[in-house]
């Protein structure tokens, strides 16, 4: 292919790629990492303006990985397919989050609790719902992802919870999820299942220690409360 022939933004983007390769994010610029996601779903096309836009609305690095699809559409020049690097980006950080369980983790306190959960659901625009099973010693065992709900509700039945405690063998849980409004205070419905699961849990003789509410930097919970 001549010169004259290759897309227009080529050069730059293979530039962009070998710098990666070679060394890393280290000597990128935030719009330059978000500039090189965009090209994975952009073949033909200059993404070097799109990147610079994004990061200015949405105010940084952070604020791009986290924004929805929806948002990042709002982006001159960035439609489904632009976004494609961005929402790779952000799923394949989540399941790693998720997969990469250190041997041991003691999760001895809400404060512990929330912030090891804070990483993986904390910033999610949708309800996660999910629970951590115990051994007797407070090590995690499994984390189950039970539910994802719309941003204001998330269906849980106790079925599926302790379907999960039973088969990773259990002696407690804690379940959780995340707030997308950013008030991790406890709704009614939040109150109502929890005392749902509690009496569930009895039934299967696996302890509730608690029912922990995250968002991006914030945290309450149930038992802290008194609901528990």
């Amino acid at each position: 292919m001549k010169m004259k022939d290759l897309p227009k933004g080529a050069g730059h983007r293979e530039r962009l790629r070998k710098r990666f390769l070679q060394g890393g994010l280290n000597s990128f610029l935030d719009y330059e990492i978000v500039e090189l996601l965009l090209t994975l779903g952009t073949p033909r096309k200059d993404c070097k303006q799109m990147a610079k836009d994004a990061i200015k609305e949405f105010r940084g690095l952070r604020g791009v990985l986290d924004a929805s699809l929806e948002e990042l559409q709002e982006i001159k020049g960035i439609g489904p397919a632009n976004a494609f690097g961005v929402k790779l980006f952000q799923n394949v950080s989540e399941r790693y989050s998720r997969e990469q369980i250190p041997e041991k983790v003691t999760l001895d306190s809400s404060e512990t609790v929330a912030k090891f959960l804070q990483k993986s659901i904390g910033r999610q625009k949708k309800e996660n719902f999910v629970m951590l099973s115990l051994d007797t010693r407070n090590n995690l065992v499994k984390i189950s992802d039970i539910s994802v709900g719309t941003l204001n509700a998330s269906i849980v039945h106790p079925r599926e919870v302790f379907k999960e405690a039973v088969q990773a063998s259990a002696a407690q849980i804690i379940i959780a999820h995340n707030h997308p409004s950013g008030s991790p205070e406890p709704s009614p419905e939040d109150v109502a299942l929890t005392r749902r699961l509690e009496e569930a849990a009895k039934i299967f003789g696996i302890e509730l220690l608690d029912h922990i509410i995250v968002t991006q930097d914030k945290f309450s919970s149930l038992k802290e409360q008194g609901l528990i």
